[in-house]
């Protein structure tokens, strides 16, 4: 298990860093944790913000995403703030980011924010990355599926994958992140949660999530990410009444783009099925298929290399061949 730590911190905890450029607008949202020097604002979530710091013991690198309660309405982003904490930690693998520490803020007795220490990635969102070759959207999904994995053997299920919450970093770094919305394996939810377009049939009517929920989630993405097309879920296709609209049979890959391997377009498609039994059974069984997938267009590749070499060869013989004559 990772090393974990949780801390309650008083009113006057968090100073800016003294002759940053950025030091009003940290001041402002009273962004440094006692024990950590704000670097600069990173990122912007639903309620929170995201800060690169140094851990000032240890002098490591770290991401604090702060979480500001300023009325009941907060709440919400509260518990999944905790429920990132609560699964996260618990998880130790290179293709999901690392939940290091929770400190919890008050203020007249009363909890102001939830700062969440977690490991910092040099990367952007897959949604803002997309690969340009196949071999490289391969690899993407099988170290989503091992990250997957990770966090289903520890019980739970992301129940949120989509390409925002996948990051890619330089040197092939894949890291999934957002465990707030992580839910134990094997149960159902009070409410609907999870991304309209990329949402599994039994997230929209609160039925029991188990892995393939998971499954659902990823292959939604990877048609994102293949078509640049949305995959009409439940939700996605829905009218401004709720009402689930009639909608054709979703186009697959391979018909949107005909360079797809049918392979690939047809495993995509399997994953998307509404019927959680008739999707692949696990994170496993997706990472062995698409290791496959990617073995087989490997070959394929350098099968047109040596027929491309060989064609090149043989021309430059014939032309010497007419030179001599």
């Amino acid at each position: 298990m990772r090393g974990s730590h949780r801390s309650e911190l008083p009113r006057g905890a968090l100073r800016p860093k003294v002759g940053s450029s950025s030091g009003r607008r940290i001041r402002d949202v009273s962004a440094e944790l006692s024990g950590y020097q704000i670097e600069r604002q990173i990122g912007i979530g639903a309620r929170s913000r995201i800060f690169a710091a140094v851990a000032l013991k240890t002098g490591r690198r770290v991401a604090l995403k702060r979480v500001a309660r300023n009325s009941r309405d907060d709440d919400r982003f509260i518990r999944q703030a905790e429920n990132e904490y609560a699964v996260g930690h618990r998880i130790d693998h290179p293709h999901v980011r690392g939940v290091i520490a929770l400190h919890r803020v008050r203020r007249r007795l009363r909890l102001a924010e939830l700062v969440l220490a977690l490991e910092l990635v040099d990367g952007l969102p897959l949604e803002k990355a997309l690969p340009n070759r196949l071999d490289r959207f391969l690899a993407i999904f099988i170290k989503t599926a091992a990250g997957l994995e990770a966090i289903h053997r520890a019980g739970f299920v992301h129940a949120d994958i989509k390409p925002h919450n996948i990051l890619r970093g330089r040197g092939g770094v894949v890291k999934i992140i957002d465990l707030g919305q992580a839910s134990p394996s094997g149960r159902r939810k009070e409410r609907i949660q999870g991304t309209p377009e990329f949402i599994a049939p039994e997230q929209v009517h609160r039925k029991i999530l188990n892995e393939r929920t998971d499954v659902f989630n990823v292959g939604a993405s990877m048609y994102w990410v293949l078509t640049c097309e949305t995959y009409p879920t439940e939700i996605a296709g829905r009218n401004g009444r709720g009402v689930t609209l009639a909608a054709a049979r979703p186009l697959a890959p391979i018909e949107i783009n005909a360079k797809i391997p049918r392979s690939l377009s047809d495993l995509v498609m399997e994953c998307c099925r509404s019927s959680p039994g008739e999707r692949p059974a696990d994170m496993a069984e997706l990472r062995t298929r698409l290791t496959s997938i990617r073995a087989l267009w490997n070959k394929r590749r350098e099968a047109y290399r040596l027929e491309h070499l060989s064609r090149l060869q043989r021309g430059a013989t014939d032309e010497v061949t007419r030179n001599c004559e």
